[in-house]
């Protein structure tokens, strides 16, 4: 929720920021780009780290270290500082996220993380709904410095609890010691492409597509990617472990959160643009018209970890992905003179499906991991919720550029977008039991207790 709340109540304080520090424009987009940049790059580090020293002391580290970012960036003089002190946040929220799925994962045997993830599912769509609107209250009455002052209390709440509360050891895993080194050349090279990559994609509603600095950017994630892979396979210690890299439900889960993620955010990138210069509505009530999929997430997330458990992840996942594509598609058909219903429906819609799909995906993932990878799994699930939203917008303002003030066809690009979710939506185990059969195929795990039979109860994510 910190993580969420931040990043949202953020776009509100930007303004601000801008003429507080007297910033161009760029410099401002760099306080965002610079956070995006050190998260995603750290992501899947992160949690490697959490594998082997405990997600604990990864958690209280990350957001002792979140907190003291916040309140250096409501000091800080000038523009520089915060986008410096920006970055550093980025790196601790990377500490934060594998951690509460890692944890998760540790207190909860697979068969019963429905009903937690659903319920950080929920409270996580609260804070990035909440963002805005208390951005706004913030900021009109105490300035923009307050909404990174509002970080430290939480933070100190969070680091108590993460010290007061015990949670389970790690079950050992097979071929796993705890004196098994950390592939710094791996860590390295996955961060520079990861760096890389989302730099380009961020800038791409400025500078295009076929711009040469974006193209050598992606040249070079490429190139890096390459030899990333190569040396994955031949070192005794991957980044990611081959119990992981070769896990079925695992893998497919992380694309189809990156694929659903990126037609829904780049869905809401147009959308934005049309609220308010087409139809001239200030932020607020622009965000009171996407209030529906806010809603329809919370919601639905408890539904969805029902569906989940008496349909099995496949069923539940194709169901959520071709609701946010129908939503999506539904959506580029609106125009001025449809009512406000229309698009709440349309919204409502797509947050449902949302909810379904982030609740299957998270529950499978996190819930196929072995103890002993928790984090790494958590690790590559929030690398793909964060290059998806930044992929998403950059098609949506790649398409026509940064001005896009209409629904329009367009918007079909980016439903056939969050549709190749289903593809490995339909690899995904087709009942709860499945997923440990998938699994024992490709990697040794413990033996587990079979599964109670399926019950009508909530099962099941940020993610951030």
């Amino acid at each position: 929720m910190i993580v969420a709340l931040d990043g949202t109540v953020l776009l509100v304080a930007q303004p601000g920021l801008r003429r507080g520090l007297d910033a161009s424009t760029a410099q401002v987009q760099w306080t965002s780009t610079g956070y995006l940049v050190a998260v995603a790059a750290l992501l899947v580090i992160a949690g490697r780290l959490g594998d082997r020293y405990g997600h604990p002391r990864l958690l209280l580290v990350g957001v002792l270290g979140f907190g003291a970012a916040s309140a250096g960036i409501a000091l800080a003089p000038t523009v520089g500082w915060v986008t410096v002190l920006r970055v550093a946040q980025g790196g601790f929220g990377a500490l934060l996220q594998p951690a509460t799925l890692a944890l998760l994962r540790l207190t909860y045997p697979a068969d019963r993380l429905g009903t937690p993830i659903a319920i950080r599912t929920g409270a996580i769509a609260v804070a990035a709904g909440a963002g805005p609107i208390l951005g706004g209250v913030l900021v009109a009455h105490l300035g923009w410095r307050a909404v990174f002052w509002i970080n430290v209390p939480v933070a100190l709440a969070i680091a108590a609890l993460a010290l007061a509360v015990r949670t389970p050891t790690p079950t050992p895993t097979p071929g796993r010691t705890k004196s098994s080194r950390l592939d710094l050349t791996g860590a390295g090279l996955l961060a520079v492409a990861l760096a890389l990559l989302v730099h380009a994609l961020a800038e791409v509603p400025a500078r295009g597509w076929t711009a040469a600095p974006t193209l050598l950017e992606l040249l070079a994630v490429t190139g890096v990617a390459a030899v990333l892979a190569r040396h994955e396979r031949r070192t005794a210690h991957p980044l990611v472990p081959s119990a992981v890299a070769r896990s079925t439900p695992v893998t497919a889960s992380t694309a189809v959160l990156l694929a659903v993620t990126a037609g829904l955010f780049g869905a809401l990138f147009r959308a934005t643009f049309y609220l308010q210069d087409t139809l001239r509505l200030d932020p607020l009530a622009t965000g009171l018209r996407v209030l529906p999929l806010t809603a329809l997430m919370v919601l639905g997330a408890p539904a969805a970890g029902i569906a989940l458990r008496r349909y099995g992840a496949r069923s539940t996942a194709i169901v959520g992905t071709g609701l946010v594509a129908v939503g999506i598609a539904w959506l580029s058909r609106l125009g001025p003179a449809s009512p406000w219903a229309a698009m709440a429906v349309v919204f409502a819609v797509v947050g449902a499906g949302f909810a379904t799909v982030m609740v299957t995906a998270t529950g499978t993932v996190v819930g196929d991991a072995p103890p002993g990878y928790a984090g790494v799994v958590g690790g590559l699930k929030q690398t793909a919720m964060n290059i998806g939203p930044t992929l998403g917008i950059a098609v949506a303002a790649g398409a026509t550029g940064s001005a896009v003030s209409t629904m329009g066809p367009d918007l079909l690009v980016l439903a056939a977008l969050a549709a190749l979710g289903l593809l490995p939506a339909s690899r995904l185990p087709r009942r709860p039991d499945d997923r440990h059969e998938e699994h024992d195929t490709a990697s040794a795990r413990p033996a587990q207790a079979p599964a109670p039979a399926p019950a009508p109860a909530p099962a099941r994510r940020t993610g951030g």
